[in-house]
């Protein structure tokens, strides 16, 4: 098998991006039940957890108390190779939702809203066109507004309970109480839900090599086995829910977690801590054969599947599983149900900003080997992430650096820089300690990885390289939302009482309600009103506000049926119509010539496009080392102090302060520190932070820009007060 199951063209995937984009999704080609209107299909109930890796007893973990999930998995499939595309949650949820990778749909930043191609919609959405009753209970974090098209209830009191009779459903229960905030909260109400478990022995604890063996650290994982105990215990009411309600024998269960333990070095990075992560399939008797018809006793109680399978499969299981054509443009592929294919070969991830703080690393696994490259290696691996370094094990680790007494694979997380590249041999070396990539004996597997790696980042479209505030502005041009249009009501030649809604917004979707009622339904064929009836609908596209609400009542004159517009062309056309992704592709090649590569950047700094000229400044600043390489250097950027880029002009004074021309870099930084665009000001703010002393003149500016902490300003303010802590000593 390739890279990915299904692989399209460029050139289809760009026709799907854009144009007939929202007539195919609407058509009956992907809604239309392939099981047909009168074969009974399975419920599907997923139980979500947060930052829970597999530290489970049914894993194998014997300090793990884990019973209702144990149980769980002896009644059903332990998968052993399943990754999250992502450490952290909002980037991999929107992974999970949409069934595309972030990194092309351009919602690979933590905490971003993105904006993505009008062809992507909620799996969901799908669901329910078909004739599911979807819940959503109740976390979200898809990196954009869930629209009112993709549940029927997205709430705190959704539950599969209030489907109509024989209907059915598609229900997903979040846990999250092993949220990594949970680790460190010693407060009196999670410290009660402990009374109810016993608690698991500190000086019993596991501790990775990675971390030193102190007694907060050993505190922070007992505990954070404790709230894993705790989330357990609220899978297994679920389950016994179900069971009490008579539902267990016709409903497919999954749980997994979103991506590894919330501890340093697990969540947030695309080491295995981080993305590996725990699912199991319960399927009933009944629908073994539905699942795998070639091999229906593959699914039986207690089996192991290790196949690789990654978050991007999800949707399309899905809706394999409940007999929905699974759309062309999702990039992932279902390894369960009737449009089930082989297994993978690799799975992919990706690092990108974290919190405030800016990383760009990418990987490839496959069943042994995992590869990954580091875009910032000039970045060292121990930034500081305001929420992360919460943690008292975060805490210990940098008092112990700071003290020399760090050891071994302790130290790594504090190295100035990291490899171009890292590959690990999994099977030997769980933990992802020792770093193969130099050793000739391994050569050819170094080789094969970094070719599959740049192929899927060729492929699939990776963004990650453009800078995130030329990135915002390609989405959303002067940071102005986009509306989506007001649907338009028409009705058939003499059928007045069918009532067909359009709306002119490509990829728009449309809810409607009749006479006020509760609940709104998803618009797929035409609405049937009786004499007096009213029907209110609105619209809304992922990435854009909604729609006004617009009501039409029965023998109003009808309307003309919308043309599909756009407003502007979508970032992803434009983007797609350049050569920019090749030519940051090729720039960051240059990671691998050290000092040679500087008459290249040098020629860089003249490109058209700001990312590019962008890297081109970062490469100098990271490669040039003597007098003379760095006096050539501030001649031909000390005008990039004007660049058009804001983020050209960040880098360019950030170097020049480096290099001792703070007094005409300086003031280009408070500058930037005031930008109207916020991660323009994070930019620079992180900036100031890595200038260390030399920010001190800055003291006023960046006392400013620490007061705001509302919205994405709140990052701006992390790093700002680190920035004042540093330069009044503190730690």
């Amino acid at each position: 098998m390739g890279l990915e199951k299904g692989r399209i063209s460029r050139r289809r995937f760009v026709q799907m991006s854009f144009g007939s984009a929202a007539t195919m999704l609407l058509g009956r080609s992907v809604f239309g039940m392939a099981a047909g209107k009168d074969v009974e299909r399975p419920n599907i109930l997923w139980i979500s957890c947060e930052d829970t890796g597999l530290e489970l007893g049914c894993y194998g973990d014997s300090y793990a108390r884990t019973p209702f999930l144990d149980e769980f998995a002896s009644e059903g499939v332990r998968f052993t190779n399943a990754f999250a595309n992502i450490g952290v949650c909002a980037p991999a949820r929107s992974c999970i939702i949409t069934g595309t990778y972030p990194t092309t749909i351009g919602t690979n930043y933590m905490r971003c809203k993105g904006v993505p191609p009008a062809y992507a919609k909620c799996f969901s959405e799908y669901l329910r066109a078909a004739g599911y009753y979807c819940t959503n209970n109740k976390k979200t974090d898809y990196q954009f507004d869930p629209p009112g098209s993709a549940w029927d209830d997205c709430s705190g009191r959704a539950h599969y309970g209030n489907c109509q009779p024989d209907q059915p459903f598609f229900a997903v229960f979040n846990i999250t109480i092993s949220h990594e905030s949970k680790i460190r909260d010693r407060e009196k109400w999670i410290m009660d839900r402990f009374k109810r478990i016993e608690r698991h022995d500190p000086d019993r604890a596991p501790v990775p090599p990675y971390h030193p063996d102190t007694p907060a650290v050993r505190e922070d994982w007992a505990q954070y086995y404790d709230i894993v105990t705790l989330m357990d215990s609220e899978a297994g009411e679920i389950l016994t829910k179900l069971e009490k309600d008579g539902l267990a024998e016709d409903t497919i269960v999954w749980f997994w977690g979103d991506h590894g333990a919330g501890m340093p070095r697990h969540k947030r990075w695309i080491y295995d801590s981080g993305i590996k992560v725990p699912l199991i399939i319960r399927v009933p008797k009944k629908w073994r054969k539905w699942v795998m018809s070639e091999n229906p006793g593959a699914p039986k109680p207690g089996s192991v599947n290790d196949a690789l399978v990654s978050f991007v499969d999800f949707a399309p299981t899905v809706l394999s599983l409940a007999g929905v054509k699974i759309p062309e443009y999702m990039q992932g592929q279902a390894f369960l149900g009737s449009q089930r294919v082989r297994p993978r070969e690799y799975i992919f991830a990706a690092r990108d900003r974290m919190d405030e703080r800016c990383d760009i690393i990418r990987a490839v696994r496959d069943k042994r080997y995992k590869y990954l490259r580091n875009y910032m290696p000039h970045v060292t691996y121990g930034q500081y992430i305001n929420y992360m370094d919460q943690m008292p094990t975060m805490k210990d680790m940098r008092r112990l650096d700071a003290e020399g007494k760090l050891t071994g694979a302790q130290t790594q997380y504090f190295r100035k820089t990291k490899p171009i590249e890292e590959l690990f041999d999994t099977q030997t070396d769980p933990h992802e300690i020792n770093n193969l990539a130099g050793r000739a004996e391994h050569k050819d597997v170094l080789e094969r990885m970094r070719q599959v790696h740049t192929k899927w980042m060729k492929e699939t479209r990776d963004v990650g390289l453009i800078c995130e505030p030329e990135f915002d502005e390609m989405k959303r041009p002067g940071g102005e939302w986009e509306k989506t249009e007001a649907p338009v009501f028409s009705t058939t030649l003499g059928r007045s009482d069918h009532v067909t809604i359009t709306c002119p917004t490509k990829g728009a979707s449309i809810v409607y309600k009749i006479n006020g009622g509760k609940g709104r339904q998803l618009y797929t064929k035409p609405v049937r009103l009786k004499a007096s009836q009213t029907v209110t609908a609105r619209a809304c596209r992922i990435g854009f506000t909604d729609s006004d609400e617009v009501t039409f009542k029965r023998g109003d004159a009808p309307q003309s049926p919308a043309r599909p517009t756009e407003k502007r062309a979508h970032w992803r056309e434009r983007l797609d119509k350049t050569d920019l992704l090749e030519r940051l592709m090729s720039i960051k090649q240059l990671d691998y010539k050290g000092n040679a590569a500087i008459p290249e950047y040098l020629k860089a700094l003249d490109d058209k496009d700001g990312s590019v000229r962008y890297w081109a400044v970062v490469g100098l600043g990271w490669r040039c080392e003597t007098a003379e390489q760095m006096d050539k250097a501030k001649t031909a950027i000390e005008p990039m102090l004007e660049d058009k880029s804001p983020t050209v002009r960040v880098a360019a004074a950030e170097a020049l302060c480096n290099w001792g021309k703070e007094d005409k870099a300086l003031g280009v930084l408070v500058e930037m520190l005031k930008h109207k665009a916020n991660k323009v000001r994070l930019f620079a703010a992180i900036a100031l932070g890595e200038i260390g002393e030399k920010a001190r003149p800055a003291t006023e500016a960046i006392e400013q820009a620490a007061r705001d902490d509302t919205g994405m300003g709140k990052y701006v303010n992390r790093i700002c007060t680190r920035t004042l802590a540093l330069l009044n000593g503190r730690k």
